[in-house]
This record gives structure tokens, C-alpha cells and sequence, in this order.
């Protein structure tokens, strides 16, 4: 006997659901909200549909009813939310006819550049500060076939080349000073007003080069004018405190902190952040290397969320402002890298001991085990 299933037998999937199972990637699902016509040749990889995942033990430590998602963009394909801006950034230098891309990157941002750019055919240049590259984004751009130049300086050095170079020879930037960057990277606020059914009350979010914090901004704004919410939330900026020219009210000629994807001194989209932060009665906050890394453990300990060292003073800000934090609040804290990016960090940091020379039988590991 065969067991006949209609659809119609079905309860009817919301309009989140069928997109979720029809995923085509960020450009195709928000084509309306985008600078591409039907004839844009789109280069993606089905970034984006990143899952908010609640943190229950991260809102316990706040109370008062606050209820704390992650927006976990380590899931993108590259492993970072650059793949959002990047889809969008190399889609319109192939439209432009680009043969090669360029960027300056701390690790991400060559990753994503490389990835997208050799599934569009272009080659790709990556100019990194050299010995401040975590090994896992490195391995990525390598592997992508990105051709990686390492200087002798930090991130601000490295942009400061790759914007001469495009502007003198036939090559395209894809760093967030590239505006399609930050047109991509807005979906990211689209998937959580769209999952959450309004905007939250507060947005916590890493920031380095500011490209992001301004383009959830961007999103946040243009849904709420289409009436897909109903307010904007409180952005919540927070830098760690070696790096943190926001904080200082200048530009710190040497960033130094573990959390190498923020560890830039001159952010280049200064302007905007700080009109993000105004407009949104938000605030920029530091966070010492020591809360950034108990940040980073408490996540994966307790909920099973292994993200790079920088995502996590999205979870270690709002921990050290939690109660500035409205009662009944939704949060989103902005995780933007993954764990995988980072792995030497994950062992070094990590509090828990690794057993080493155990005999090979059940007693040993039992006695070890504590039986």
C-alpha cells in the first residue's frame, strides 16, 4: 500500500518558509531592494538566510524578561557576513565588464573577495597586514586562488594602498567603500525583521571598518518606510578597547587586540557609523580583550555557538551595558564570523584541559572520566 500525501493534506507554509526551501541567494530573494536589473549577471553562492538563533543563557544573565537572539552570518558560504556584501560587489564589477578585483582585508573580507571573484572568472588581489591574519582565512583566500600580498604595516596601511591602486590601474575595489558592498550587506537586517515580524529594540554589533553597522542601518530604514515594521532599533556599536577610534574621538595609528577582524585604527566609513549612532540614539562602547574572550567562551559553552573572537563583543558589549537594557526588550547581537575562521584562538583561549597519554582501555579513561 502507498501512502499518498497531497499538499493540500498540508498545513500552508508561510511566505518565510517557501523562501527558506527556494533560497536563491540574497540577490535573487531581494532583487526589489537592489541596484540590479533583469539583465545583471548575478555571481552567488546562496549567501544570506543565516538563522537568528535565541541565547537563553546569555538573556538569564540580563533578566528582567530580555529576550537575546544571535544573527549567526558564520553559516554564510565563505563563513562571514562579507559573503553578503560581496555577492552584490563582484555581481555589479562583472556587469561592469572588471577583469580583476582588490581588497585590503584582516582576514574576512579576502576570503568572501576571493571566493566570489573566482566563481565569476575575474582574478583576485588581497593585500593583508602581514602576521595578523588568523591561519583559517588565510588558508580560504589561498585555496580560493586569490593572489595574497602581504605588507609590512596594519589593515589602514594595507586600504590605503589597494584605494591608489584602483584608482590608477584596471582593477575594481571591493572593500565596504564600494557602495554595493553595503547594499548586500542591509539583507542581513531584512532576514531578522522578516523572521522576527518587526525590528528589535537593540542591535548589537562588532565594529571595525563601520561598513556594517551602516548598512543594517540602511536596511532597518528602507523596510520600516516599506511598512514591514514599525520601528528602528537602538544601534549598539562596540569596539575593542586597543582598537577603538570611535571611542578615543581619533584615528589609533596602532590597533592592537586579539580580535584581528576589528583591529582597525581608522575605520573608513567613520562618517556614516557616527550618523548611524545619532540617528538611532545608540552608543559606541569598548570591550577588553579579556570580556570579548569570556564573551566567546560563554557562547560556545553554554550555547553551543562557536564564533570568531571579534563576533563575540557583539554578546561581550551588551553583556557590559545589560543594564541600560529596557525591561522586555528583543535584542540581536550580530555574530559575523565563524569559529573555523580562528581555530588557534579557540586553543589557546580555551579554559577546558585536553587529557594527553591516556592509556588505551576503559579504566584509564574512566578514572579519567572520574569513575
Amino acid at each position: 500500500m502507498t501512502l499518498s500525501i497531497s499538499s493540500a493534506n498540508l498545513p500552508q507554509a508561510s511566505e518565510a518558509a517557501n523562501r527558506a526551501n527556494n533560497w536563491q541567494g540574497l540577490i535573487e530573494t531581494y532583487r526589489n531592494y537592489l541596484p540590479v536589473t533583469d539583465t545583471t549577471p548575478v555571481v552567488t553562492l546562496l549567501e544570506g538566510n543565516t538563522p537568528l538563533i535565541p541565547v537563553p543563557a546569555i538573556a538569564n544573565i540580563i533578566g528582567r524578561q530580555v529576550k537575546v537572539h544571535v544573527k549567526y552570518d558564520g553559516l554564510n558560504p565563505t563563513g562571514s557576513f562579507k559573503d553578503r556584501g560581496m555577492t552584490m560587489a563582484i555581481t555589479k564589477a562583472k556587469e561592469a565588464g572588471a577583469n580583476a578585483v582588490i581588497c585590503a582585508s584582516t582576514g574576512n573580507t579576502s576570503a568572501a573577495a576571493a571566493a566570489y571573484a573566482r566563481r565569476a572568472g575575474m582574478r583576485a588581489f588581497v593585500v593583508i597586514p602581514d602576521g595578523y591574519v588568523a591561519l583559517g582565512k588565510l588558508a580560504q583566500a589561498l585555496l580560493y586562488g586569490a593572489e595574497v600580498i602581504a605588507v609590512k604595516g596594519n589593515f589602514d596601511d594595507a586600504l590605503n594602498i589597494v584605494r591608489s591602486i584602483s584608482e590608477k590601474y584596471p582593477v575594481t575595489l571591493v572593500n565596504s567603500v564600494n557602495p554595493y558592498r553595503l547594499q548586500g550587506q542591509k539583507t542581513a537586517a531584512f532576514e531578522i525583521v522578516d523572521v522576527m515580524g518587526d525590528a528589535p529594540d537593540w542591535l548589537c554589533i562588532p565594529v571595525g571598518n563601520a561598513g556594517n553597522i551602516t548598512a543594517y542601518w540602511m536596511g532597518f530604514n528602507e523596510y520600516m518606510q516599506d511598512g514591514k515594521s514599525s520601528h528602528l532599533p537602538k544601534m549598539m556599536g562596540f569596539q575593542a578597547a586597543g582598537a577603538a577610534p570611535f571611542i578615543a574621538g581619533h584615528p589609533i595609528p596602532d590597533p592592537e587586540t586579539i580580535a584581528t577582524a576589528i583591529r582597525i585604527g581608522n575605520p573608513a566609513n567613520w562618517e556614516k557609523a557616527h550618523k548611524v549612532q545619532q540617528e538611532s540614539y545608540g552608543e559606541f562602547n569598548p570591550v577588553t580583550d579579556e570580556e570579548i574572550l569570556d564573551a566567546y567562551r560563554l557562547l560556545a559553552s553554554e550555547e553551543g555557538i562557536f564564533c570568531e573572537p571579534a563576533s563575540a563583543a557583539s554578546v561581550a558589549g551588551l553583556l557590559k551595558v545589560k543594564d541600560q537594557v529596557p525591561t522586555g526588550a528583543n535584542v540581536v547581537c550580530v555574530l559575523t564570523g565563524n569559529g573555523l575562521k580562528d581555530p588557534s584562538s579557540a586553543i589557546e583561549y580555551s579554559v577546558n584541559e585536553t587529557y594527553q597519554g591516556i592509556e588505551a582501555n576503559i579504566d584509564a579513561v574512566a578514572k579519567v572520566m572520574g569513575f
